[in-house]
């Protein structure tokens, strides 16, 4: 090889390299799309009371819901956007993920776990909630203990992360179950109000929303026992820039203490946040 081959080697090889270090953008980033678009497409649940549901009027409502229209609102004035719109999109636990990495939603407003699994599609903003996945039941069918529950049936929702450390806690328990899966938090209710399970597994701040604003709150009891650890936040794709804005405004809302306005709107009649909620709304009050 002549000095010119071996010259256009070497820099056909150093713009390779280059190339593959910095591949380029498959399209416009979510902000510059946001921008362009001046719409925002955000998720919702139909049923995840109290964090995203569909209310009485028809529009989502709930304690994800919540934060995630003061973002919107905080990303109007950061972007010099006051026609930035807000358009809502149902999505499910199977389908939200999809949503996301397909573009059909900007930023996922539910109630999803942080998990490294899920990390490996799509991205999270800072901590929102912490919770952990218990159980509720009738309070004459004498459930106490996971114990209490053996060879009865428990109804949970499919494809949550309930649904998999379930199997898990009463196994260490030495307990089996009969484990039967629900669509909805509402069919999980009635479901055990009809006496079709003994108990319906699902995190405890969703059980307890669910007694308080039942017809007959007096009929149910939260079991006192944890199964797991469910650190919330809000789901989008994996862009560092529209994570910065997110993040930005999330912050925000915790130092102002307007964090506490949402949660005494969803949790009130559960009292105070626990020390540990409490704690992550300090640790992610970032300053700027």
């Amino acid at each position: 090889m002549d000095t010119r081959s071996w010259t256009c080697a070497v820099a056909l090889g150093m713009a390779l390299a280059c190339a593959s270090a910095h591949p380029s953008p498959s399209g416009p980033s979510t902000l510059e799309r946001i921008k362009s678009t001046k719409v925002i497409k955000l998720g919702h649940r139909d049923s995840a009371v109290p964090f995203s549901y569909l209310a009485a009027d028809g529009n989502p409502a709930g304690y994800s819901v919540d934060l995630c229209n003061r973002i919107v609102e905080g990303l109007r004035s950061d972007l010099a956007m006051p026609e930035l719109r807000a358009e809502w999109v149902k999505v499910s636990a199977e389908t939200r993920i999809d949503a996301l990495v397909d573009g059909s939603i900007d930023l996922e407003c539910g109630v999803t776990t942080v998990t490294l699994s899920r990390q490996k599609r799509a991205d999270f903003t800072n901590l929102i909630f912490v919770d952990g996945a218990s159980l509720l039941s009738r309070v004459d069918a004498g459930v106490k203990t996971l114990g209490d529950l053996a060879g009865k049936r428990v109804a949970v929702i499919s494809g949550t992360t309930t649904a998999h450390v379930l199997y898990d806690a009463f196994k260490k328990a030495g307990v089996n179950v009969q484990v039967v899966e629900v669509k909805v938090t509402r069919e999980g209710l009635l479901a055990v109000d009809q006496q079709r399970v003994e108990a319906y597994a699902a995190d405890r701040a969703t059980l307890v929303s669910l007694a308080l604003t039942s017809e007959h709150p007096d009929r149910y009891t939260i079991v006192d026992a944890w199964m797991s650890y469910e650190p919330y936040a809000l789901m989008l794709r994996r862009d560092p820039d529209f994570r910065l804005a997110v993040n930005r405004q999330l912050a925000r809302i915790y130092r102002s203490g307007a964090i506490f306005e949402v949660y005494r709107t969803w949790f009130g009649k559960l009292g105070r946040p626990g020390n540990l909620l409490a704690s992550i709304y300090e640790l992610y009050a970032l300053p700027e």
